[in-house]
């Protein structure tokens, strides 16, 4: 049964009296507003248990529980909370501010209060610099109180943009997410779907019918999966509600509460020997290996946290720790598409590079790069502008940004995977790594297109030619003759000597010409 606060005729249950009396009231009020407001889907959590789950043991204080729905058609029905649990708490002693829809309650819709609720919650965190995290399950818009609804969708998108790259922001989807309340989690920095429970899409399926004739589902059309592996919409999917609520506290635990602060640190975690990288990159030039394998050995405990792991994943994009402190990995990794930088690879890096320097996030690339994706389907689709979004994250970026050079790292790809000429602090390449215009074979084919065409034993003259060009362009020489890398290392000697460029960096200073901002290619 739908919980209900005072309608017209109950004023008497809450008459004024004497202290014990109000007090009673209270305690009243407070069952009324914190009982469920109706049947919840089979295997969720309510509202508040889903905040329970999420923050410390006992620390979450609630605001706004008494704030009831404006009124509509039966007024009678003016549940407390209207449809929306707002409030505070801490996740490992940290403060964070937390909101969570309630489905039970006129579905999850947004209200004017609701609305108003959740804004307040987002000004305060504002005011008190900690990260906000929202549990969606709604279906959107509330339809009976019309334009006040569509209004504070508008309000709450706007204190999402004021508050980013300020405060951390979370979007957890537990349900339904459609329509105009998609939007939000969208300009939030992180999105965590639930495998098989979460949909978030602009249109749902029958509308789709209706307008266009296509027949989809909502899974097919913006399911967890969907938006984890098609349209990178989500940046993590959870295999229930218990997983999506610990990736939040895991994300949170490498995270500054804002822009001001550093992100929290820990005890240096373990590192191999590392003698293990000295044979990992294959001899073959066209071998793959997982770029993993590297990651792994050179982070504390090899551990990382990977962001949309299913979305590109030519391009690794992950938060770590060396010697205990937050930095964020871009790596391309040669297991898929030989770590090409395409259009999705380009807007998934750079999302990631300008979230870590919002936050001060020290940034580590590792590059092995064939360049950018060629292909009439790449162009017309305007990877110009859109991997032009990459170049841009590196060069505005201001953080400390150390970076190594493992294999190839040809044309286009070789600049703009953190090189020396858009800002890395510090650059540095194996022995295996490989900086040119282009690769071997290519760069032959171009250089003596006429000698091959009239040598009388073609393909022994172009093998002639690529063991010349590797020896003298194949190798990370050139480039630190130029000063373009300031140390060719051993690989095994990489963890080493990344720990003493990100301690030299942390006191990096790189004030900016002063202005509104910049206009990044859109």
């Amino acid at each position: 049964m739908e919980a209900t606060a005072s309608g017209p005729g109950d004023t008497a249950r809450y008459a004024p009296g004497g202290t014990a009396a109000r007090i009673a009231g209270l305690a009243r009020r407070q069952e009324e507003a914190l009982a469920p407001g109706g049947p919840r889907r089979r295997g969720e959590f309510g509202a508040r248990e889903r905040i329970e789950r999420l923050l410390d043991k006992d620390s979450f204080t609630e605001t706004g529980l008494f704030v009831r729905a404006r009124p509509f058609g039966d007024t009678s029905r003016r549940p407390y909370g209207d449809g929306v649990v707002t409030g505070y708490g801490t996740v490992d002693g940290r403060p964070v501010c937390v909101f969570a829809q309630d489905s039970t309650v006129f579905g999850g819709s947004m209200g004017e209060a609701f609305g108003e609720k959740t804004v307040a919650l987002m000004e305060l965190a504002l005011k008190t610099g900690c990260p906000v995290v929202g549990l969606n399950d709604s279906g959107g818009a509330r339809i009976q109180e019309g334009v006040a609804s569509l209004a504070l969708y508008a309000e709450l998108v706007r204190r999402n943009v004021r508050a980013s790259g300020v405060i951390p922001q979370i979007s957890v989807l537990l349900g339904p997410c459609a329509g105009g309340a998609a939007y939000s989690p969208a300009i939030t920095d992180f999105t965590v779907m639930v495998d098989g429970a979460s949909h978030m899409f602009v249109t749902g399926p029958d509308v789709i019918a209706a307008v266009t004739g296509e027949r989809t589902t909502a899974e097919e059309l913006g399911g967890a999966r969907t938006s984890n592996t098609v349209n990178g919409n989500a940046h993590f999917l959870a295999a229930d509600e218990e997983d999506a609520l610990d990736t939040v506290r895991d994300l949170l635990s490498y995270l500054p509460a804002n822009n001001l602060e550093r992100p929290p640190e820990y005890a240096p975690g373990r590192a191999g020997s590392g003698e293990e990288l000295d044979g990992i990159v294959p001899d073959r030039a066209g071998e793959a290996y997982d770029m993993r394998e590297i990651l792994r050995a050179v982070l504390d405990d090899g551990e990382l946290l990977e962001v949309q792991p299913l979305f590109a994943p030519h391009i690794i994009c992950a938060l770590a720790r060396v010697e205990g402190r937050s930095v964020g990995v871009v790596a391309n990794q040669p297991l898929h598409a030989a770590g090409v930088l395409d259009i999705d690879a380009s807007e998934k890096a750079a999302r990631f590079v300008r979230f870590c320097d919002a936050f001060g996030i020290p940034l580590v690339t590792f590059a092995d790069v064939p360049g950018y994706l060629s292909g009439v389907r790449q162009e017309r689709a305007g990877i110009v502008r859109r991997g032009a979004k990459l170049l841009y994250a590196y060069a505005e970026a201001t953080v400390p940004k150390v970076t190594v050079v493992v294999r190839k790292a040809y044309g286009g790809g070789y600049a703009v995977m953190g090189s020396k000429h858009l800002g890395a602090d510090v650059s540095l390449a194996w022995p295996t790594a490989r900086i040119a215009v282009m690769g071997a074979e290519g760069a032959v084919g171009v250089l003596h297109r006429r000698e091959l065409a009239a040598a009388a034993d073609p393909e022994a003259l172009r093998t002639r030619l690529i063991a010349e060009y590797e020896r003298t362009h194949g190798t990370p020489y050139l480039a630190a003759e130029r000063g373009y890398i300031d140390a060719v290392i051993a690989p095994r000697d990489t963890r080493d000597q990344l720990c003493r460029a990100l301690r030299a960096l942390r006191g990096k200073r790189a004030p900016m010409p002063e202005r509104r901002h910049g206009n990044i290619p859109l």
